[in-house]
């Protein structure tokens, strides 16, 4: 597996990603609404405007075969620090895929991006994500609510930034 981070030519895949894995996603997070896939090249288009004045950078997974299998992000890029979020599709569940695409992204926020430190907030019942976090040095800090849902909040020094 690979990460890219996110083009234009992406979005066809990440769409049909999205759409193939609504029901599995909002088995464990809030689910993103109708009007998500609606204005879906809108909201691309509004991404990739972000990612190129730094304030987000985004990122797909890919597996050998070229399959768009997940994505992984950090958000509100500010004062050194960003939030991680992940979606890995339910037929590359379970198999590393989500502890490995962590473990690169908290190598490019240090080694890229200048990062020196991350946040992941997942919801109290997905103990896989919890797992993915704790496996890549992320520490429970807070409980909080997300949407409606007890969560927590993690968070991770990024030892390599400068």
């Amino acid at each position: 597996m690979r990460l890219e981070r996110l083009r234009t030519d992406h979005a066809p895949a990440l769409l049909v990603f999205e759409r193939e894995n609504r029901e599995y996603f909002a088995r464990s997070i809030p689910d993103r609404g109708d009007a998500f896939f609606v204005e879906f090249a809108a909201r691309h288009r509004a991404l990739l405007a972000e990612q190129a004045i730094g304030i987000c950078h985004f990122h797909v997974i890919v597996d050998d075969e070229g399959d768009l299998i997940g994505r992984v992000n950090l958000v509100d890029v500010k004062d050194g620090a960003a939030e991680l979020g992940y979606r890995i599709g339910e037929s590359a569940s379970g198999r590393g895929v989500a502890t490995a695409a962590v473990e690169e992204v908290c190598r490019l926020a240090a080694a890229t991006y200048g990062l020196a430190s991350l946040v992941a907030v997942t919801t109290v019942d997905n103990h896989a994500s919890q797992a993915v976090l704790e496996r890549n040095g992320f520490t429970a800090v807070e409980d909080i609510n997300i949407e409606g849902r007890p969560g927590v909040r993690y968070r991770r020094r990024l030892v390599d930034a400068p």
